[in-house]
């Protein structure tokens, strides 16, 4: 159970890296309307991403310290 876990949890870190990568390679295009908003949007996108990364990659640490202990 644990190793489909730790499967899925590398799995959503890499695809969020991967829009992290995506929203980095986009190109904000300032003379088109809405495009203001669409940054701000792409911005708080990438932030809610590293946080999630976080989040999952704290769970793996949190996974193997208790893996080691039993």
């Amino acid at each position: 159970m644990r190793g489909t876990a730790a499967r899925t949890r590398a799995t959503r870190i890499r695809h969020l890296h991967e829009l992290i990568a995506a929203l980095d390679r986009r190109v904000p295009h300032v003379e088109r309307s809405g495009e203001a908003l669409i940054a701000r949007a792409a911005a708080v996108l990438r932030a809610d991403a590293l946080k999630r990364i976080s989040d999952l990659e704290r769970e793996a640490a949190t996974d193997s310290v208790h893996s080691n202990v039993g």
